[in-house]
């Protein structure tokens, strides 16, 4: 099962970077209860990707040394009022949210943004 890698490397990090992971997963799973949790891309030289799907990718969540950054697969093509995209603007594809230490991501807005990925995905 997908969320026992997710739970162990959240355990794992044991720092600020595992607490938002943790609140930014919590948040995905309220905007889409039916949200698929995977875990991809493990080999010798990296642990491996958080990636929730829901018929298509969603977003996966990746952790660095000081960033937790959440990369949505069709971001360019979601709208965004709030701005939480941050990072990868200029890929014509890929949009990510980076969440440095100390900061907070408007939950309302994210979960919307969830749902807009969600969207287009079953709407392909």
């Amino acid at each position: 099962m997908a969320s026992e890698p997710i739970d162990k490397r959240i355990a794992e990090l044991g720092d600020w970077r595992g607490e938002t992971l943790s609140r930014m997963r919590n948040l995905i799973k309220e905007a889409d209860p039916e949200v698929v949790e995977e875990w991809k891309w493990q080999k010798a030289t990296s642990p491996g990707t958080p990636v929730w799907s829901h018929d298509g990718g969603i977003c996966t969540g990746e952790t660095y040394k000081s960033v937790v950054k959440l990369t949505f697969f069709k971001g360019a093509s979601l709208d965004d009022p709030a701005e939480l995209f941050n990072s990868s603007l200029e890929g014509k594809t890929r949009r990510a949210i980076d969440i440095h230490e100390g900061e907070e991501v408007d939950a309302d807005a994210f979960k919307a943004l969830v749902r807009a990925a969600v969207a287009l995905n079953t709407a392909g």
